[in-house]
C-alpha cells in the first residue's frame, strides 16, 4: 500500500516502474531550496523507508539542475529575521538523520548543478551517477554561512580532509569528471548515457535479495550516523550564528549582484 504523505508534496514529484520509485525534485529553474522544499525535505525520507511499494530510490533533478542550494528570496528573510533560521534548525539536522536512516537503497540521478545543501543531500545518497558536465560544491561560505547541513560531515569522509576543507573553505564547484576521478560520486558519463548508467546500478542491486541490500547498507551506515550525530548540533548552532553576521548580508547581495564582496570581518 503506498503511503498515503507520498501525495502532499508541492517540491518533489513520484514516478514508479515496478519496485523503483523516482523521485523528482521540482521548483524553480534551479530547484533552489526554499522553506517549502526545506519541510518537505525533512519528512520525505521517512516516509520513502515506509512506502510498501519500493524497494530502491532514484533521486534526480527537474530541469538543467539537481538541486542548486538556497534560494536567494529566503536567505534575504532569514537575515532580516533570523528567528527564522533557528526555526528551521531542527529539521536541518532530520534532513540529514533520515537520509541516513534509510534502509532502501538510494541512487542519485545528478543530471546538473548540485551546490549546498543540494549536494549535501547529493553525496548522502549510496550511489551517485552524474552527468559529467554536472557541477558539485559546497558554497556556504561565499554566501557567509558555515557549511552546516552536512557538508562537514560527508565530504571529508569521502576525499579525507585535505581536499575536503579545501573544497569547503573555498567554497568552489568541480566538475562530475573530476569528482569522480577523486572518489567524491562514483560516476561521471555523458548526459546521454546517464540513464543507462543508472538502469545498470539499478539491476545490479535489486538482483540482490531485499534484506541482504537493506541491512548491509545500514550496518555500512552506522559508522556515517555516528559522525552526524556528534557534529550535528555544534554544526547548525554555528551556521546560525554566522547568519547574523554582517559580512553574511555584504556576501549574499555580493554573490547576488555578481560582484565582489565588501567584507569587514564583522
Amino acid at each position: 500500500m503506498t503511503h498515503a504523505l507520498l501525495q502532499n508534496y508541492s517540491r518533489f514529484r513520484f514516478d514508479r516502474d515496478g519496485r523503483v520509485l523516482t523521485v523528482t525534485i521540482t521548483g524553480n529553474a534551479v530547484n533552489a531550496v526554499d522553506a517549502a522544499m526545506h519541510d518537505e525535505l525533512a519528512r520525505l525520507f521517512i516516509e520513502l523507508q515506509a512506502d510498501e511499494e519500493s524497494d530502491l530510490i532514484v533521486l534526480t533533478g527537474q530541469g538543467r539542475a539537481f538541486c542548486a542550494g538556497g534560494d536567494f528570496d529566503w536567505f534575504d528573510e532569514q537575515i532580516a529575521r533570523p528567528a527564522a533560521f533557528r526555526a528551521i534548525a531542527h529539521d536541518a539536522k532530520r534532513i540529514v538523520s533520515t537520509l541516513l536512516d534509510m534502509e532502501k537503497p538510494i541512487i542519485c540521478r545528478l543530471n546538473g548543478a548540485a551546490a549546498g545543501l543540494g549536494a549535501t543531500i547529493a553525496l548522502l545518497c549510496d550511489v551517485i551517477i552524474a552527468d559529467e558536465t554536472a557541477k558539485i560544491g559546497d558554497p556556504h561560505v561565499k554566501v557567509g554561512l558555515v557549511a552546516g547541513d552536512g557538508g562537514a560531515v560527508i565530504w571529508p569522509q569521502l576525499i579525507g580532509f585535505a581536499r575536503a576543507k579545501e573544497l569547503l573553505m573555498t567554497g568552489e564547484l568541480i566538475r562530475a569528471d573530476e569528482a569522480a576521478r577523486m572518489g567524491l560520486i562514483n560516476y561521471a558519463v555523458p548526459a546521454d548515457e546517464l540513464d543507462a548508467k543508472v538502469a545498470e546500478l539499478v539491476g545490479k542491486i535489486l538482483a540482490n535479495p531485499r534484506w541482504a541490500v537493506r541491512w548491509t547498507k545500514t550496518v555500512a551506515n552506522i559508522a556515517l550516523k555516528q559522525i552526524a550525530v556528534s557534529n550535528s548540533d555544534a554544526a547548525v548552532a554555528y551556521e546560525m550564528l554566522s547568519n547574523m553576521t554582517a559580512d553574511r548580508a555584504e556576501a549574499v547581495n555580493a554573490f547576488r549582484e555578481r560582484r565582489k564582496p565588501d567584507l569587514t570581518g564583522e
